[in-house]
């Protein structure tokens, strides 16, 4: 009896501790965060942030390669240094000392990419097309992987349980959302990137399925949008009433303790503690949930830049979806500090979504397309590898494949790769045709069966669209149809079942478009 009573006291002074900051390293022992351990990528060419907690006051050396810095513990007990930069290579071992000493061993030096998203990013490896022999075949190990388990917190949290990992078989089709296993498109595309530049590739999964863009996005990337600005005034006003309810929480506790200790010392039951405070928040209501439970912990980790997934779930937005883009770009950036890092993004495959407007989808195409204005950004496009009965399309491959092609391009200068599919340009009348232009022609403008390019529709000044005729001349498109003599208008794939045809000769998908604004 005593010792289920010492128990259930040693279990509400640990809720309590956690409240108000305690750790275990109250004598002084230097801590790291998880994302900073043994296995992991560490970021190449790039100044190396190391950072973790000790006792105030407290000076703590870091060596890694022949890379040394040294810093001091500020009155919170944090510290940080920055290493120079590294070549890619290793494994190496870094030491941090101080009161204690830390020593992480096989430490590659390599490229970095942030994995993130919803379900589709999510999806593992081990239930996609050809996943299977996939991960039979996945034995990396100049490959690292790290999953971050689903969390949400209404304020940024400094720390998460994770632990780096070389990519074998099991360790690629083990851990995650219900141990599924790692993110088929986060590791096709890294696999790819790996064997092009034979370099070490670290990959981290963040993803949840089901989740809104909202939640991943810190308040700074809102304020960053004037449009968005009613999400700010609702972070600001869902914060604060928190913290109230903590600081109640924890003057509870402090009464509750004593009592507790009282009637334990009296061999008696102890009353229960009081109840932590739950924040009215879940993964797709409150902004900036996910992003302080399952972003925040990683950074300032320096990365080599982010691919993401998702839109699923914002379907109904149409272009404000486009600025939420920008707030989330904008914030992730702002929080690591190291630039406009690469941001390659997936938009989203044909999907029959129940009794919905056909059009909301074409929409939400619309806007992640517009979200190419956004610097260092770039769109894969699939709406020729979709399943309009499947919100989950099997190939991950080609998606995967497609991302690695805009990092190969642009983030790594391969010159003369095709990496994008045709992507609207302009649309100008031409007798009773229309004459559409297209950046990202490859090779040239073709059909992926051999016939004839479908999903075209033309409209006259009625806005009425009909299907319509579209014959490739040169780099451009005619379209044209009988029951429209005077075309002012032109719609590609405007439909949520759509599957064109229209590509390039490098095989990479038309995105939808359209020239009206109507």
């Amino acid at each position: 009896m005593r010792q289920s009573m010492r128990r259930q006291l040693a279990a509400g002074l640990m809720v309590l501790g956690v409240a108000v900051g305690w750790t275990a390293e109250v004598r002084g022992d230097i801590r790291l965060p998880h994302v900073i351990g043994s296995h992991m990528v560490i970021q190449r060419d790039l100044a190396i942030p190391i950072w973790g907690w000790a006792k105030p006051g407290e000076e703590v050396q870091v060596l890694l390669a022949n890379r040394t810095a040294t810093a001091t513990a500020d009155a919170g007990g944090r510290w940080l240094v920055k290493l120079e930069p590294l070549p890619a290579g290793g494994p190496h071992t870094l030491t941090v000392a101080g009161f204690n000493t830390i020593e992480l061993t096989d430490v590659l030096i390599g490229d970095v990419w942030l994995c993130s998203g919803q379900s589709n990013m999510e999806m593992s490896i081990k239930s996609v097309e050809g996943g299977p022999e996939a991960v039979a075949q996945a034995n990396h190990p100049r490959i690292r992987i790290l999953q971050v388990p689903w969390r949400i917190s209404p304020t940024p949290i400094e720390d998460i349980e994770i632990e780096w990992r070389p990519c074998t078989p099991e360790t690629i089709s083990t851990g995650g959302a219900f141990n599924a296993g790692f993110s088929a498109i986060g590791y096709f595309f890294g696999l790819e990137l790996h064997r092009e530049l034979d370099v070490p590739i670290g990959l981290i999964d963040s993803s949840w399925g089901g989740t809104r863009i909202e939640p991943w996005t810190p308040r700074a990337g809102f304020a960053m949008v004037p449009t968005l600005q009613d999400i700010v005034k609702l972070i600001d006003e869902a914060t604060p009433h928190y913290h109230k309810a903590v600081s109640q929480a924890v003057e509870e506790f402090e009464r509750w303790t004593p009592l507790a200790r009282k009637h334990l010392d009296a061999n008696e039951p102890v009353p229960a503690p009081p109840a932590w405070p739950q924040h009215q928040l879940n993964q797709n209501t409150q902004p900036t949930a996910i992003y302080n439970g399952m972003i925040h912990p990683l950074v300032p980790f320096t990365i080599r830049g982010a691919i993401w997934y998702q839109g699923e779930s914002n379907l109904k937005d149409g272009m404000v979806y486009a600025d939420k883009m920008r707030a989330l770009i904008g914030g992730w950036r702002s929080a690591w500090g190291q630039g406009l890092f690469p941001f390659y993004f997936v938009q989203l495959a044909p999907f029959r979504y129940g009794n919905e407007d056909p059009q909301f989808l074409a929409r939400l195409w619309e806007a992640q397309t517009a979200s190419l204005s956004i610097r260092n950004s770039g769109m894969a496009v699939t709406v020729d590898i979709g399943d309009v009965q499947d919100i989950h399309p099997r190939n991950k491959r080609d998606v995967g494949h497609r991302l690695a092609l805009w990092a190969l391009a642009k983030s790594y200068g391969r010159q003369g790769l095709v990496y994008s599919g045709p992507l609207f340009q302009s649309a100008e009348v031409e007798g009773d045709a229309m004459r559409v232009r297209f950046a990202h022609t490859g090779g040239g403008l073709a059909s992926r069966d051999g016939q004839p390019l479908n999903w075209f529709q033309i409209a006259g000044e009625d806005q009425k669209f009909h299907p319509a005729e579209a014959v490739i001349d040169g780099a451009t498109l005619l379209v044209r149809s009988p029951q429209v003599i005077k075309p002012v208008a032109v719609r590609f794939a405007w439909h949520q079942e759509a599957n064109p045809n229209l590509m390039n000769k490098e095989g990479l998908p038309a995105s939808p478009f359209r020239s009206d604004s109507w």
